[in-house]
């Protein structure tokens, strides 16, 4: 089969290469990889960004995200069967066998069925972007009377944090650029410009502060503090320093039933989830350079079979 490895961590050190297929052992599913997308988090494993945190075995496979058919179950499975399609936030305890392959052993734990009436582009690009925006809401305990702010409203994460926010019932603030306002009133959202002036502009919005804030972007801390309800909540995925100021950092964790409850809002038409841009297997490198540039608007997806 074919897939991306990488021998050394860095910036410039991915290889399209031949492999075998992956060995399908208990609590696993063998995966014919139709879409799989591409999220930051790959490119900075693949740059030894989170080295300390996960072991590497070489030559690895990156990528976490992956939706496809199951050609083959360990011994232990009998949630699926083969030629069940089925989509996972493909995380192991090791990096090693990813998803920007051909073929890929799944944890069972990681996996749910493939949400009907909708693209494998779609459906890849669902998991890791959709359990992190409910996660994260989760966190928030986020419910029908609260007023949430949305920092990086527009990215693959917060273009669906703000619809499950709205599907719980809560009034959303978002931040994005201006171009990008229009898009975020269509998801649900009241859009106000980041940088410079997004303390005013949110509290013009909710002159008594905002009860919980999720900050998908880093390095809004101050301004998140700033439009913050007393005893209001925040939570971030990209900033540790969050939890000095009571709020939580959020690591995504993979988890079959959350991803089986995102499937179905998905069936329902309640969650769309948004391609910005699609990308074949053998232009992973030009994925990765599209990503690292930030200011994605939705998610990033590749095609890998038919």
């Amino acid at each position: 089969m074919r897939a991306w490895t990488y021998d050394q961590h860095g910036d410039d050190v991915l290889r399209l290469t031949d492999l075998p297929a992956p060995k399908v052992g208990p609590g696993e599913l063998l995966v014919e990889v139709r879409a799989a997308s591409v999220n930051p988090v790959d490119w900075k494993l693949v740059a030894g960004g989170l080295d300390a945190m996960m072991d590497t075995l070489f030559p690895a496979v990156p990528g976490w995200d992956v939706a496809g058919v199951v050609t083959a179950v360990g011994p232990d499975v009998p949630e699926f069967s083969p030629g069940d399609e089925v989509v996972a936030y493909a995380r192991k305890d090791v990096v090693h066998g990813g998803t920007f392959a051909e073929q890929v052993s799944v944890p069972v734990r990681t996996a749910a069925r493939r949400p009907t009436g909708v693209s494998w582009e779609e459906a890849a690009s669902l998991p890791l972007a959709g359990l992190t925006a409910h996660q994260a809401l989760d966190r928030l305990e986020v419910g029908p009377s609260d007023v949430v702010l949305i920092h990086n409203g527009a990215g693959g994460v917060g273009s669906l944090a703000i619809q499950l926010a709205r599907h719980r019932g809560a009034r959303v603030i978002a931040s994005a650029s201006s171009d990008q306002h229009d898009r975020l009133t269509r998801l649900g959202a009241e859009p106000v410009a980041y940088g410079d002036g997004l303390v005013e502009a949110v509290r013009a919005l909710a002159p008594e502060g905002v009860d919980a804030v999720a900050d998908l972007v880093g390095g809004v801390l101050d301004d998140t503090l700033a439009v913050l309800a007393d005893g209001g909540r925040h939570v971030s995925i990209a900033d540790p320093d969050v939890q000095d100021s009571g709020g939580a950092w959020l690591w995504v964790r993979p988890d079959a039933g959350d991803l089986a409850h995102l499937v179905a809002l998905v069936e329902a038409g309640t969650l769309v989830v948004e391609i910005e841009d699609t990308f074949e297997l053998d232009q992973l490198p030009a994925a990765f350079a599209r990503s690292r540039e930030g200011h994605v608007h939705g998610k990033l997806a590749m095609h890998v079979s038919d």
